[in-house]
């Protein structure tokens, strides 16, 4: 079966004051489709500089089964030195729940906000 869901409608950059922000939109995605977007974000990332993305992924409404989570969680070590700030958006208990176990596995933090303006401006602040 063949994922339907398009990355590139998925994964973009966005401008907010005058900034450049990589927007990752896995909201209400299936766990297929998280999956198949997180191993492509790595892709998206290493085209910038080192240490210079600021990188916000809305979770809101998606869904996660070990495979999900696995390539949320390689995705977030391949990156790591790319990224100068990241903040998440959503996802209630079940980011709670997952969150941890991501950090701990790529040893960097993920700030979760309820709101995407909250977590824009948190990426804003330097």
């Amino acid at each position: 079966m063949q994922n339907k869901v398009q990355t590139h409608e998925r994964i973009r950059s966005i401008t907010q004051q005058g900034r450049q922000i990589l927007f990752v939109d896995l909201s209400n995605c299936r766990a297929s489709e998280v999956a198949h977007i997180a191993r492509t974000l790595p892709d998206q990332v290493m085209l910038s500089p080192l240490n210079s993305v600021l990188l916000l992924v809305d979770f809101a409404g998606a869904s996660f089964d070990p495979e999900a989570i696995r390539a949320v969680k390689e995705a977030a070590v391949f990156d790591k030195p790319y990224i100068k700030k990241s903040a998440w958006v959503g996802g209630g208990t079940t980011l709670d729940c997952i969150s941890t176990e991501i950090k701990e596995f790529s040893r960097r933090e993920f700030p979760i906000f309820d709101s995407f303006q909250a977590a824009v401006a948190w990426l804003m602040r330097d």
